[in-house]
């Protein structure tokens, strides 16, 4: 589909743009690039994306964190912005984790985020990736709250729509995270795994669906997972894409781990009800 094709839709999510839109939403981003097409499942419409076909990763859109603390779980990368560690690569963000000596840590990768640039309350998150393997890679994506009003973690949530660890990379998992404090956390969640091949050896469309009511989880248009759920749910919201090696999850990388590692992102896109 052509680019003048999408003039009417980017003009009527620019006057429809949800309460919620920031810079990087519909109002800036709205039209897929020349010949691409995008498509709009029935009932919602597109708010923002990110199809990575510029030259470089938009800093407008994308946050990088730095930090070496381990991420809250043990990690053992040290989290930088630099080109080595996320990049484009033919119309792909590519994130790499790469076994270094760097800042005290042996490990690096990144970890990107769209808080402050696209943040949201509600809607269907779909992103289209291939994910790294190896025993101690932890690829991620998913969404913390932007204003925390309801406390730390893990009072004001936080949703993960894709985990996989690398020892199990037919395995997926999609996850809420809650409770009044870490004492009393609780979470939500279920799991999916590959009938043939792993989350390595191609790409996979991971989405989840989040209203008023609770979540949805798919992957390749299968639903897998769904949960009832209100609030801490009812705030914004903004992306995390990262890959984390070791922690307490995955444990660490062992003899048989390979560096570099790589998650390939294809897309990025947001879409709200149209009512």
């Amino acid at each position: 589909m052509k680019r003048v094709a999408y003039a009417g839709l980017a003009l009527l999510l620019l006057l429809a743009c949800i309460p919620n839109c920031k810079k990087g939403d519909a109002a800036v981003n709205p039209v897929p690039p020349e010949g691409d097409s995008i498509t709009v499942p029935a009932g919602y419409r597109l708010v923002w994306h990110d199809e990575f076909d510029g030259p470089a990763i938009d800093q407008t859109m994308w946050n990088f964190e730095i930090d070496g603390n381990g991420g809250g779980n043990n990690e053992l990368e040290y989290y930088t912005a630099r080109p080595q560690n996320a990049y484009i690569d033919s119309g792909k963000l590519v994130i790499q984790a790469l076994k270094e000596d760097y800042a005290g840590k042996s490990y690096t990768s990144a970890r990107m985020n769209t808080s402050g640039n696209a943040d949201w309350t509600y809607g269907r998150f779909e992103i289209r990736a291939k994910l790294p393997y190896g025993q101690g890679l932890w690829p991620a994506i998913w969404m913390l709250p932007t204003d925390w009003v309801y406390g730390g973690w893990p009072a004001s949530g936080e949703i993960d729509i894709m985990e996989v660890l690398g020892n199990e990379p037919n395995k997926l998992y999609g996850t809420i995270h809650y409770g009044s404090s870490p004492a009393t956390h609780q979470q939500s969640g279920g799991t999916y795994v590959l009938p043939q091949d792993t989350f390595a050896g191609g790409y996979h469309v991971f989405a989840i669906e989040w209203d008023t009511t609770g979540f949805r989880w798919s992957v390749d248009g299968t639903q897998y997972f769904s949960t009832l759920h209100g609030s801490p749910f009812d705030r914004r919201f903004h992306m995390m894409l990262n890959v984390a090696v070791g922690g307490n999850w995955p444990g660490s990388p062992d003899a048989y781990t390979t560096f570099p590692q790589k998650m390939y992102v294809d897309y990025v896109r947001v879409f709200a009800k149209t009512q």
